[in-house]
């Protein structure tokens, strides 16, 4: 479910997608009444993943993923309004219905819910929205205000909507998928999260479907993220302390990018984005290349084998 930026208020323009023809073996449906129909008529477990189309890989994995933990999968396709500020541009993003449909039909999934925006919010823009708490105020809720209030309302919303016992979340999206599990935790929602592995491209590239807007050589400067990551976990598993996990992180990301990317955060936290201790920890990135904002994440271990400034 990420996107660009705070919460707008939302247009009355319809976003619709045009509908296409659904691949065979692949049933699509636009309304939450065909939606319940077509779940009425299922026995067993039901997974869902959630997207904003522009599939690619890692949406393919995530499929794959819920395809092999029940009977039924229910991919979700809608651009949520709510995730876009004023300055972002909700009508760049990307649509490709029919490429997207071929993706899911391909990764395992039973059902496609492709809605138009007055089908998820038939009153307009939510009065009540999911406050995402501390944990969503920092990282990319710092950088974008109101961000994880929309992503939580959606989420909500669709969970509601589709009553799936597993839903699956790409760890790319890290923050994402802490705040969702804290959702349901705190809420106490009948629903198993499952996060899965960040998808890479060969060369260490997170897949992203803001990797299309990547000129060839942006994309050489993207490259910097990763970088960052691999060169932080190193320093962690030699030792190293949390701040020189922050440096090799950062040496490598200014000597990779040569000042071409603009570097938003760095950060070392613990698993639910605590304060990082000795033990399991995560380091998270996020980066402007060009015009083009990119996000990226890495599990690392630290030892705590030599001290702080050593």
């Amino acid at each position: 479910m990420s996107a660009a930026g705070p919460m707008s208020a939302m247009s009355p323009a319809s976003t619709a997608p045009t509908t296409p023809t659904a691949p065979a073996g692949l049933q699509v449906v636009w309304t939450r009444a065909e939606l319940a129909a077509l779940r009425a008529g299922w026995s067993g477990s039901v997974a869902v993943v959630m997207t904003m189309g522009a599939l690619h890989d890692g949406h393919a994995a995530l499929l794959r993923a819920a395809a092999a933990r029940a009977d039924h999968v229910i991919a979700t396709i809608f651009v949520n309004p709510l995730q876009f500020g004023p300055t972002e541009d909700f009508d760049r993003y990307p649509r490709t219905i029919d490429d997207d449909l071929e993706v899911c039909r391909r990764a395992g999934a039973r059902a496609v819910f492709a809605p138009g925006r007055a089908e998820v919010y038939p009153d307009g823009a939510p009065q009540v929205r999911v406050n995402p708490g501390p944990v969503g105020e920092i990282l990319e809720g710092a950088s974008r205000p109101g961000f994880f209030h929309g992503v939580l309302t959606v989420v909500l919303k669709l969970l509601q909507i589709t009553r799936p016992d597993l839903a699956f979340f790409g760890e790319k999206d890290y923050q994402q998928l802490t705040l969702v599990r804290r959702m349901v935790r705190d809420l106490d929602l009948p629903v198993t999260i499952v996060g899965v592995p960040t998808v890479r491209e060969p060369d260490g590239l997170a897949r992203s479907s803001r990797n299309r807007y990547l000129s060839p050589r942006q994309r050489q400067v993207a490259l910097g993220l990763a970088g960052a990551l691999r060169a932080g976990a190193a320093a962690a598993a030699a030792g190293g302390s949390s701040d020189e996990v922050l440096a090799a992180g950062r040496a490598v990301f200014d000597r990779h990018t040569g000042g071409a990317a603009e570097l938003d955060y760095l950060a070392l936290t613990d698993p639910e984005l605590g304060p990082a201790v000795p033990g399991p920890a995560r380091l998270l990135i996020a980066a402007r290349v060009g015009d083009t904002r990119l996000i990226d994440n890495a599990p690392v271990e630290l030892t705590g084998s030599r001290s702080e400034g050593s």
